[in-house]
């Protein structure tokens, strides 16, 4: 019995590695100026991008670039990004920095990068995030997006989604199912940005200060493309 729950462990690991090596940690302004890119990428096709409406009256959007998946058997997922909210007067916030890990099992080799798109649609999602880490599916009900310049196509399962997610690999973007990945604040990311100690809620009712070029440039993309 031993023997093979060792052996569980040791093809987990194995598995995984490919994951590791591939994903090194982008700094912070890295990840920000790659996450303005997806988005500004993804918004200038409106009829493969994601609906205006849905932009319009989201309560949160998280981008993250190049999120690689990799593995054997096992595999794994892990990504980073950011996330802003819409504020109180109708604006984007500031955003904090974030992670995204999931897991898969099923016959799978090799490694992958997909940017992902998250639209969040109700204010449980928001506050999930916002006390540190959630997972879609079980902490917030998700849904695979629809695409095009409204979201009147949408299907009855999409509409009671709480976070549509929309992924791009290869250059095609689509909606996405994303069941059983964390989301979690990256504190350490956000500490090397915005100073040691602040607090997601404090970032997102704009408690802080100095914020670098290529922060408040992904913000101010999103109140570009939400105000269309």
């Amino acid at each position: 019995m031993f023997k093979a729950s060792l052996r569980r462990v040791l093809v987990v690991a194995l598995a995984l590695l490919p994951l590791a090596a591939v994903q090194a940690e982008d700094p912070p302004l890295v990840r920000a100026k790659n996450s303005v890119r997806v988005l500004n990428e993804i918004m200038q096709a409106p009829d493969k991008a994601v609906p205006q409406d849905l932009l319009r009256d989201a309560k949160a959007i998280a981008v993250i670039p190049d999120m690689i998946k990799a593995g054997f058997i096992f595999g794994g997922r892990r990504g980073e990004g950011l996330i802003s909210v819409k504020t109180r007067e109708g604006t984007w916030s500031n955003p904090s920095f974030i992670t995204m890990t999931g897991g898969s099992i099923g016959f799978q080799a090799g490694v992958s990068s997909t940017d992902v798109i998250l639209v969040f649609r109700t204010q449980r999602g928001v506050d999930s995030i916002v006390n540190g880490k959630f997972t879609l599916g079980a902490d917030a009900s998700a849904a695979a997006g629809p695409v095009g310049r409204t979201a009147t196509a949408a299907t009855d399962a999409q509409m009671r989604a709480e976070i549509y997610s929309y992924s791009r690999s290869r250059g095609l973007f689509a909606g996405v199912a994303l069941d059983g990945s964390a989301l979690r604040i990256d504190y350490d990311a956000n500490a090397a940005v915005y100073g040691a100690g602040i607090t997601p809620r404090r970032i997102f009712d704009g408690g802080v200060s100095n914020v670098p070029g290529p922060v408040v440039d992904f913000r101010d993309r999103l109140e570009e493309y939400t105000s269309r």
